[in-house]
């Protein structure tokens, strides 16, 4: 870019003006198309003009905008006397074009003192929130109001609970802060309200796999529960052997998110395991559905219907909190009085619960249990929650699939289990 070096800074802050200028009045232009030109405020040539106007005023005077202030006003009284023009002639309130007319008059103040990152992303914002209007009523249809208070409920428990609470422990006898506690609460509901909204508005009328795929990133073994039952009374066959495996495979992926979040080193050390029980998973689940066991041309008429349930209720936060802290409180008394190989011989038993709460607070220990320890006792715990999902898969499903699960499922537990070994043996 050695080019750049001799190029006027004045003149490439000029061209940057004119070309989002014409931009965005190209946007109003096709945005209006349909419409009597008569009774907007301009398209490309105005808006650009405005940018050019303002650009001019602001090097005028670039310390005091004076000048620059000045024409911000009587642009505003002129769009005023338009939008009370427009009122009158039909009758329209909308107030789009005249705010987006202000904002590109405050685009030169914008190219000379904000990095061109910023700026970037200002135009494309400004693109873009005019064009999505279509798909922004579409999605103020699909949300109730109970979706705007959950969103309301997440931001506060992100970002004005969490920073207010401290980080010591609880007590000698609890070892646990509230902040921590706290940020596991955040971190699992915030992975699950994703997976809800994604379910909810980008895919609401997905399928088997892609059901056991989003349902995988909120909780597989409430999605292998969810897909059996509904195998059950549907008798879809192997596709929901496939979706189970892949929901199965995503929670590796999960757990390893978790833990680059929380303890990086332990996630390097799980990352290659993991990453293989996915792809174990995923080829499981591929092959599942070559041998389809279905009803013939019904496979595409079933939408298996995953769990809406709010992620962030109260009671959801409420157990996950009190499943923490018991958890560290066992944790902690196997540690003291049986050792790292009590820890991981507890991994075993908790599988067979929840197994988040137990992860996190291994994944938050700040030095009281060695890193090796960690990891087996994640890779022991999810092997036993593999366990616990292929018995509840097998006796909530229908016969038809009893056999691929039992030999999907003992591939997965039997691969984790030789996993285990290896890390056992170093």
């Amino acid at each position: 870019m050695q080019i750049m070096n001799y190029i006027p800074e004045e003149f490439t802050k000029f061209i940057l003006v004119l070309i989002f200028s014409l931009l965005i009045g190209l946007e109003q232009r096709r945005h209006h198309l349909n419409e009597n030109e008569d009774l907007l405020f301009g398209t490309d040539r105005t808006f650009t003009f405005v940018g050019l106007l303002a650009y001019v005023l602001f090097i005028a005077d670039p310390v005091n905008y004076i000048p620059f202030l000045i024409g911000f006003v009587l642009i505003g009284l002129l769009l005023g006397i338009q939008y009370y023009h427009k009122i009158g002639q039909n009758g329209k309130y909308g107030l789009t074009s005249t705010i987006l007319a202000l904002l590109t008059y405050c685009i030169p103040i914008m190219v000379f003192t904000q990095p061109v990152w910023l700026v970037l992303s200002f135009i494309v914002a400004l693109l873009l929130i005019t064009e999505l209007k279509s798909h922004f009523i579409t999605l103020s249809k699909k949300a109730s109001e109970e979706e705007f208070i959950t969103l309301a409920k997440f931001i506060a428990f992100a970002g004005i609970i969490l920073p207010l609470l401290p980080e010591e422990n609880i007590s000698a006898q609890i070892p646990v802060s509230p902040y921590h506690l706290w940020l596991a609460i955040v971190v699992v509901s915030g992975i699950s309200y994703c997976s809800y909204l994604l379910k909810k508005f980008v895919f609401p009328d997905s399928g088997t796999f892609l059901t056991g795929l989003l349902g995988g990133i909120y909780s597989s073994t409430a999605t292998t529960i969810i897909l059996a039952r509904k195998e059950k009374q549907e008798q879809t066959g192997c596709e929901t052997v496939s979706a189970i495996m892949i929901a199965n495979g995503m929670m590796y992926l999960r757990i390893l998110f978790l833990a680059f979040l929380f303890n990086r080193p332990v996630a390097i050390s799980l990352a290659i395991p993991f990453i293989l029980m996915f792809l174990i998973s995923f080829i499981l689940s591929k092959l599942a559905v070559l041998n389809k066991q279905k009803i013939p041309h019904q496979e595409d008429q079933h939408k298996a219907t995953a769990s809406t349930k709010n992620p962030l209720e109260f009671r959801t936060a409420a157990i996950f909190g009190v499943l923490f802290v018991v958890f560290a409180l066992i944790t902690d008394f196997v540690l003291k009085n049986y050792g790292s190989s009590g820890v991981t011989g507890l991994a075993y038993v908790v599988g067979v619960t929840d197994i988040d709460p137990f992860l996190l607070n291994l994944l938050q220990q700040d030095g009281g249990i060695e890193r090796m320890t960690i990891v087996l006792a994640i890779l022991n715990a999810t092997n036993s929650n593999n366990l616990m999902k292929m018995t509840y898969a097998i006796s909530l499903s229908s016969k038809n699939i009893r056999k691929s699960l039992i030999f999907n499922f003992l591939v997965l537990i039997a691969s984790g289990l030789i996993i285990s070994l290896f890390f056992y043996i170093l």
